[in-house]
């Protein structure tokens, strides 16, 4: 018999996560158009409480997809446009020196104070965030990982609940940084933005170009959110399930018996842990949303994708023959079967 986890949601909590998860992706979808996978997986990594990296070229509507988002649930939003002369203390914060009266005869006494950076809120929206350079990439890394922001010698803790959903371009385009691996690696899911059909761009000119245009409602709160969150972490996941996913992260790994050809001879490092945790945890979400109460095998099958594809690092031969992660995976889960 399956080994499932003890705890199961409430059914009074399932009923509340389908109908605000529905709500939520019928509101984005109507206002960011032709992006409908787009939108539930942003909704998988939102619901799992994770970081999102969002590429895709200019104009699809990224950043206006995560501002919908952040007026849908009434959350503290902010954008942070990277350039290459952005500095890491335009992100987090700096402290400055400021007069005080004192009473004295001097008149007045010099005090330090912090003034927060646009990280500290609910949503911080990483605009363009390869054009930066590295150092200031990576300022980024302690507030994603810890929720937390050090500034001299204090720790200042970000508001909850905390997400960063970055968008970047191609990296062939010019005047783009790579982001670092360790940085990659802290987003849970990356989603690509592809271009709209012909019928979705004549909705676009539909509801853009006229006298008024959408803005979202709001559907949830913050705390309605945080409660969503717990929901999807108590659904069960099946230990052959589990194992699965363990075999899939696996097959990443060049070193490893359970690649496949394809990964020996393009793949240089495989996936992190952190990946395991990223196929389970939206595997949770994308089983509520489909009105399920536990995971199925095409739940992780179908969260494998986003979760995966930028935590492999193809080797020379693979970027010199033009081989995609994409390619990777999928020829990763047509080989490993579940057990």
């Amino acid at each position: 018999m399956d080994d499932l986890q003890k705890e199961e949601p409430a059914e009074s909590d399932i009923t509340e996560f389908i109908d605000i998860a529905q709500q939520l992706e019928k509101e984005l979808t109507a206002i960011v158009i032709g992006q409908e996978l787009v939108v539930r997986e942003l909704l998988l990594a939102l619901l799992a409480g994770g970081h999102v990296l969002l590429e895709g070229v200019p104009g699809l509507g990224k950043t206006l997809l995560v501002r919908t988002l952040s007026d849908a649930l009434s959350l503290k939003f902010a954008r942070i446009q990277f350039t290459p002369d952005l500095m890491p203390a335009d992100i987090v914060g700096t402290t400055i020196v400021s007069e005080q009266s004192d009473g004295s005869a001097t008149g007045s006494k010099r005090v330090f104070s912090f003034q927060p950076g646009p990280i500290f809120a609910n949503i911080v929206l990483a605009d363009e965030i390869n054009r930066a350079t590295p150092k200031t990439q990576s300022a980024l890394l302690e507030g994603m990982q810890e929720r937390t922001v050090s500034v001299g010698d204090a720790t200042r803790p970000l508001p909850k609940p905390f997400f960063v959903l970055a968008t970047q371009n191609p990296l062939e385009m010019e005047g783009t940084y790579a982001l670092p691996e360790a940085q990659l690696d802290r987003f849970l899911l990356k989603i690509m933005v592809r271009f709209p059909n012909a019928s979705n761009l004549l909705q676009i000119i539909d509801s853009t170009v006229g006298i008024q245009t959408k803005r979202a409602t709001q559907m949830a709160s913050g705390e309605q959110l945080a409660r969503l969150i717990d929901t999807a972490k108590a659904v069960p996941v099946a230990t052959h399930l589990k194992e699965y996913a363990v075999r899939l992260l696996l097959a990443t790994h060049p070193e490893t018996a359970e690649a496949p050809e394809m990964v020996h001879s393009f793949v240089r490092y495989g996936a992190s842990p952190r990946g395991l945790q990223a196929m389970i945890m939206t595997s949770k979400v994308r089983a509520l949303l489909e009105g399920r109460f536990n995971v199925s095998l095409e739940d992780i099958q179908a969260v494998a994708l986003p979760a995966l594809r930028h935590r492999l690092i193809l080797n020379f031969d693979g970027l010199a023959e033009g081989i995609t992660a994409e390619e990777v995976i999928g020829e990763i889960i047509k080989e490993i079967e579940d057990e």
